[in-house]
């Protein structure tokens, strides 16, 4: 059969995909990249705010127009996991819902909805595994330069406002030999660049009986001569080890970029939220993140309206932004999801007040983010090339702080005929809000 996967929401989603195509490649079904030509389309959801549930209703009733011709209609991921029997009784254009953790059953579903002819299924939803079930070999379905390598499955965090470890279950940490085959299977079809994702990489190997961190991990992945950038995605402060800055410090593959999603600055929200950090602690850590690697890039996401949050709790989150000026930084408004402590929670903060409180601090950063780029003009820096630009001559790329399809783009021209994944040197000439301007220099 021809199968096309649409992927919504995060990395993790990203990994799980590819993880079913190659399933599905070795059970000899082909996978394609037009709907009208799928005899099944499988759409993997995410289902972790209000918005990305919205958006992913909208792509399944898009995806559902070519049932017309006869193409089979699955739904999976964070979505179906969580709302499963209720989208069954209010989605008869879905022919099944899987969970988040059945893409090994894709095979021996397909088969039973050949033999149907479009006849309802009953649901499929199943619970989180409680180990980490390895998939085999992936089928890049973006980039073969760039991969989200996903080290772990669920959460323990239990942060009041979040409902992955409901969906996903606990904290499973994937063995390191695994790990390290795929990232080896990466690099032998031209991966570059390994971004590491989980709910929490910084706790990764926590649950194993033996100790073997998340530096332990980055030294042996190190060790790929073919994999150029290691980034690392979702780390939480109070993890941030002096064993984790010391490797990163002391290997040059590992990109000087932290993604830290801190929530909030008050002491007050950050308790009502169920976070373990405290502002002293989050200033901490970032002062000595920027101590012991004076060119790290900091990424942090806050929250707006979160239950409680008064005036002078979101006075004491902007002052944090001025003063920590984190290089990359986004805002959510505050959603509020039924079957968290959050959502019951009293002095819910009215949505033109979430909305509002956003955007100051977005504005904010538009300044800030604006004021960091001009200070790299005349900087030299190393891009990974992602597409070629409609002017002649001007490619578009990402230099090793900025992650894919969330940060910065470096747009700069070069007299050679580039291809994506190539690694250049620019130099920067010119600076915008988000983006930097340059041209490909040999120094």
């Amino acid at each position: 059969m021809n199968c096309l996967i649409e992927t919504l929401g995060c990395p993790k989603n990203v990994a799980d995909s590819e993880s079913a195509a190659g399933i599905l490649e070795r059970a000899g079904h082909r996978i394609v990249n037009d709907p009208s030509d799928a005899d099944v389309i499988l759409v993997n959801t995410c289902g972790f705010i209000n918005d990305a549930k919205e958006e992913s209703i909208d792509r399944i009733f898009e995806m559902a127009q070519y049932r017309e011709q006869g193409t089979k209609l699955i739904v999976s991921g964070c979505l179906s996991q969580r709302y499963g029997e209720a989208l069954y009784k209010s989605m008869p254009e879905v022919d099944l819902f899987m969970g988040v953790n059945e893409y090994a059953k894709l095979p021996e579903y397909l088969e039973s909805l050949q033999k149907t002819d479009n006849k309802k299924h009953s649901p499929r939803i199943c619970g989180c595994l409680p180990e980490y079930e390895e998939l085999g070999k992936r089928k890049s379905l973006g980039s073969s330069y760039t991969m989200y390598l996903k080290i772990a499955e669920g959460c323990d965090n239990r942060c009041a406002y979040c409902v992955i470890p409901s969906i996903r279950g606990h904290y499973r940490s994937r063995k390191p030999e695994e790990i390290l085959a795929e990232a080896r299977d990466a690099a032998e079809q031209g991966c570059k660049e390994l971004i590491l994702v989980a709910q929490d990489v910084t706790a990764y190997g926590m649950d194993f009986e033996e100790a073997f961190r998340l530096p332990d991990l980055l030294k042996a992945l190190c060790k790929i001569d073919e994999i150029r950038w290691i980034r690392l995605l979702y780390c939480y402060e109070d993890r941030i080890t002096d064993d984790l800055i010391r490797v990163m410090k002391d290997n040059p593959k590992i990109c000087r970029y932290l993604d830290i999603p801190i929530q909030h600055a008050s002491d007050k929200v950050l308790k009502r939220m169920n976070r373990r950090s405290t502002e002293a602690s989050i200033r901490g850590t970032i002062e000595k993140l920027r101590r012991e690697l004076p060119d790290i890039c900091i990424r942090t996401t806050l929250i707006t309206g979160f239950p409680g949050e008064k005036q002078e709790d979101f006075h004491i989150l902007k002052n944090f932004v001025e003063d920590m000026k984190f290089d990359r930084l986004g805002v959510f408004a505050y959603s509020k999801e039924e079957n968290t402590e959050a959502a019951a929670m009293p002095s819910q903060v009215k949505e033109s007040t979430k909305l509002r409180r956003r955007d100051q601090i977005m504005a904010m950063q538009m300044e800030i983010s604006l004021r960091h780029n001009q200070e790299k003009i005349g900087s030299v820096q190393e891009v990974l090339v992602e597409e070629k630009d409609e002017e002649p001559g001007t490619w578009i790329g990402r230099s090793r702080f900025d992650a894919p399809d969330i940060d910065n783009s470096v747009i700069f021209t070069s007299e050679r005929e580039l291809k994506p994944g190539d690694l250049v040197r620019v130099l920067i000439t010119d600076a915008f809000d988000y983006d930097l301007v340059g041209k490909e220099t040999e120094r």
